[in-house]
């Protein structure tokens, strides 16, 4: 089984993003054959200057590495290092329907909000059809929200399949991330950038405590027992503490007598231990940066080297030269 799965860089990793899905992605490296890419391409719709998308990009390959993702166990790269998908989108965009494309979620709300919606947005799904696509990817894990983007991207396999033959393109299938919407940021809404609501995982342990230890909360009293799930803070505090901590931090809450302050110094703390460990990689990783160069150049390598047999594939289905043609002097 192979699974698939990007994440743009369009800023530091927080904890939705950590808890949302590059937990799990690490979770799925021995489930089977796994490709992960950093979506710098996906990113150009958004982010315009060329020295924080590289930043970003980077920031991203050594936050994943030092979180847990092992180049030994999966294939990490970046997404533009893999011409072959650039091409492979321009096929599948010549079986793209319109109606398809406008009928997207991101096309649409940014439409809805009177917001200039450029081509690289209406398009994106294509893109994003291709990058699962040109890796023969069995398996991609979502988050309820992205699962329109599978079905757009069956559908496109599926068109592509029934006109030149059933075999270029295998239909993947996708598989729901547990928790991946279930993030709260400091203000109670889901954890985004768009929001301003983030703990970022690796800012300074001062101003991520700064951050928590400002979470508003309600009036109740400290003696009143208060439900745990209703509570946000305590959901923070159930996705960095151990198991003991959390359920004893439930029966606190039920029992009552306590002060959220001392709820707030809690998540600092557990939040501290739970990312130790990737902390010290990440600073190691940093004073050695030709180590993410290498892990990202191996990993471009064994994705080209699929995903150029899918576009062979694809590209005498629909009646295009052939590699040993275009290889061939005139």
């Amino acid at each position: 089984m192979r699974v698939l799965s990007g994440i743009q860089p369009t800023g530091r990793f927080h904890w939705g993003n950590y808890f949302g899905a590059i937990r799990q992605y690490i979770e799925l490296q021995d489930a089977g054959d796994a490709y992960y890419f950093i979506a710098d391409l996906h990113a150009l719709t958004t982010v315009r200057e060329p020295a924080r998308l590289r930043g970003f990009v980077r920031d991203a390959a050594i936050d994943l590495v030092a979180l847990g993702l092992d180049p030994e166990r999966a294939t990490l790269f970046v997404q533009s290092d893999v011409p072959e998908v650039a091409e492979l989108t321009w096929l599948l965009m010549t079986v793209a329907p319109m109606g398809l494309l406008e009928r997207c979620h991101a096309y649409k709300d940014k439409k809805a909000r009177g917001l200039t919606a450029d081509a690289g947005l209406f398009t994106y799904p294509v893109l994003m059809a291709a990058d699962i696509l040109a890796y023969d990817a069995d398996v991609v894990p979502v988050g309820e929200d992205q699962v329109q983007h599978i079905e757009v991207c069956r559908d496109l396999a599926g068109t592509f399949n029934h006109l030149y033959g059933d075999e270029i393109f295998r239909l993947p299938k996708p598989r729901l991330v547990d928790g991946a919407a279930k993030v709260p940021g400091t203000d109670g809404q889901k954890m985004s950038k768009s929001y301003e609501n983030t703990i970022e995982l690796f800012e300074e342990l001062p101003v991520q405590k700064k951050k928590i230890m400002r979470i508003t909360t309600d009036s109740r009293s400290m003696e009143e027992p208060k439900d745990p799930q209703q509570d946000y803070l305590y959901q923070l505090f159930s996705l960095v503490g151990s198991h003991k901590e959390v359920v004893e931090m439930g029966e606190l809450y039920r029992r009552g007598g306590f002060g959220y302050g001392d709820v707030k110094k809690a998540v600092v703390a557990a939040a501290k231990e739970a990312f130790a460990a990737a902390r010290e990689r990440r600073c190691e990783l940093e004073s050695n940066p030709s180590r993410i160069d290498e892990i990202l150049a191996v990993g471009a390598e064994r994705a080209r080297s699929v995903a150029g047999n899918v576009l062979e594939r694809a590209r005498e289905a629909c009646g295009l030269r052939g590699s040993s043609a275009r290889g061939r002097k005139q």
